[in-house]
């Protein structure tokens, strides 16, 4: 809504064209009708904004040949230690992983907890984190965090070997969100930098199974979970 006050500017001359002023600024009829023009102009800009944005985000698609490389984008990435990694040749090929996105400077307190779940979790695993088992944490904010900022966040929750912090390009970053599924149907939700989903996606690319958990599960049945997704349980 657009609110002004309009008052005359003092009598004008005889046959001149009386001048408004708005905001302490002088104007003319025509230039005031021309100012009011613009609101409707003013109204319909957020949506075309918006379509802008929708136009421009990554794509969903169908996993028409599985959840495999035609499926995941093979993107580079950046580790909390500056390590360039290729999301599918690096990060899921071959794999089992546990996959969560966060954000490092959380404003509600959810990641900090889930991430304190999550090591109670990778401790469960022992040494098979890192060798049969891989984390993976994403970042909600790659335009903030920076590899170095992700390695103080991995130091100050104690997260071990094996678990990964990664960041990137916006574009990129919202790429891998959307492939992996961490998106909510209500598009005004899913906008919302202060939503984002509280779940876990665990998987083994190389046998397609893929589920996905409430991060606050218990740590034990997420290793059960895993297991079972792992194939060590049926």
């Amino acid at each position: 809504m657009l609110c002004c006050e309009v008052r005359a500017a003092g009598r004008a001359p005889s046959g001149a064209r009386p001048r408004l002023q708005l905001g302490g600024c002088s104007m003319n009829r025509r230039q005031m009708l021309a100012l009011l023009g613009l609101i409707p102009v003013a109204a319909t800009a957020v949506p075309v904004i918006q379509y802008f944005e929708e136009k421009n985000r990554p794509a969903k698609i169908p996993p028409v040949n599985g959840y495999h490389g035609d499926y995941f984008p093979n993107v580079t990435l950046r580790d909390q230690d500056g390590r360039k990694l290729k999301l599918y040749d690096d990060l899921l090929k071959g794999k089992t992983v546990l996959i969560n996105f966060f954000y490092a400077n959380c404003k509600d307190g959810v990641c900090p907890v889930t991430t304190e779940n999550l090591v109670k979790f990778q401790k469960l695993l022992g040494d098979r984190c890192g060798r049969d088992v891989f984390i993976y944490s994403f970042s909600l904010a790659p335009e903030q965090d920076t590899p170095a900022r992700l390695k103080h966040y991995q130091q100050m929750h104690g997260a071990g070997p094996g678990w990964t912090f990664l960041t990137g390009s916006p574009r990129d970053l919202e790429l891998c969100r959307i492939r992996f599924g961490f998106t909510d149907p209500d598009p005004e939700l899913d906008r919302a930098k202060t939503q984002h989903t509280n779940v876990v996606l665990i998987g083994n690319e190389p046998h397609q199974r893929w589920m996905a958990s409430p991060a606050m599960t218990n740590p034990e049945f997420l290793l059960d979970q895993m297991d079972r997704v792992a194939g060590i349980k049926v």
